[in-house]
This record gives structure tokens, sequence and C-alpha cells, in this order.
């Protein structure tokens, strides 16, 4: 009985030790927790995903907490997004309709720069970003890439925020600085 306590208790300080280095909260300064996000530019031939995955990018930075959403003019950062394709293929198929897809992958391919406002510096690059869903047509392509509009804009969504809130904002000396090490000089 005393040799378990004993294990309980080395363990407990244990787990403790080795969070002593963590601290909870942001490593966002202060100055730039600001955010903007104009409309996405749209290259796709889906008409509306653009104001579509621009809201959903809004209403993740709301629902995350470490920025608040500002007017363009009034935040520290801007998140700059270009969607540059949009990717459609059949991954179940159905015999008795002569061999119709009755579910689709849907991938969106974009762009995202993360611009700081107060220096005129970008931040970040990232290129390349792909979100994805799947999705039933019942017979009706259309609608069902439309219902599935908003699943792909909230996983491209979280993926944009996740970056801004991991930007690798450089101290020097007390005062930080928006460079990104490796992408400013």
């Amino acid at each position: 009985m005393k040799n378990a306590f004993l294990t309980v208790v080395f363990g407990a300080v244990a787990l403790v030790a080795g969070c002593a280095g963590y601290t909870w909260g942001t490593s966002v300064p202060e100055e730039y927790r600001t955010v903007s996000v104009p409309v996405f530019e749209n290259l796709t031939e889906i008409s509306e995903i653009g104001p579509i995955v621009s809201q959903y990018t809004l209403r993740e930075f709301q629902r995350e907490g470490t920025f608040k959403v500002a007017r363009p003019g009034e935040a520290a950062i801007e998140v700059q997004g270009s969607l540059r394709k949009m990717l459609r293929g059949g991954v179940s198929y159905d015999r008795a309709m002569g061999m119709r897809a009755t579910e689709y992958r849907y991938v969106i391919v974009a762009d995202v720069t993360y611009v700081d406002k107060v220096n005129g510096k970008v931040l970040l690059e990232r290129k390349g970003i792909h979100a994805e869903t799947t999705f039933l047509t019942q017979n009706d392509l259309l609608t069902g890439q439309k219902n599935a509009a908003s699943r792909i804009a909230q996983d491209l969504a979280r993926q944009i925020v996740n970056d801004a809130v991991a930007l690798p904002f450089v101290r020097t000396g007390r005062r930080r600085t928006g460079a990104v090490e490796g992408v400013q000089k």
C-alpha cells in the first residue's frame, strides 16, 4: 500500500515537473490580435464559394478567440486568400444507374497570405492548402455540391486560423516585431 502511494506521488511530481515550461494562452502579441478577412479571390467555377470561405474564416477566428475580428482599416493582420481550383471526383458508383457516381470527393486548393498591416510586411504565405469533404448526389450533383460547400469552407477556415495562431512572432529584446523568422529579413 505504501509503495502504491509513493508511486502515485512520484508520478504526480514528474508530471508537474514535465509541464513546468508550458503556459496557457497565446504567443500572439497583444498588438497583433486584430484580424480582417476580405472576400477570398475565387478562381474556381463555383461562383459562391469565395464569400462562403471568407464567412467561415471569420466565424472560426471568433470561435477560436485569440483574434478580434476588425474592419480592414483597423486590423493589425489581414488574411488574404485565393481559391485556385476545385476538384471533384466520384468515389462511389451505382450499377443500377448505369455506373453513375453517387458520392463525390470535393477538394478546394487555396493560397493564403497573412499580412502585417502595421508594418506592411508579409508574415506568412501558404500555397496549396487543401480542404476536402465528400457528398452524396441523390441524383442532383449541384445540390449535393452546394450542401458540401459549408463543410469544405469550415475545413479550410480551421487550417487558416490554426496557421494564424501559430505565426512565430520574433522577439527582439522587449519589443516584438511582426516579422516571421525565415520569411522576413
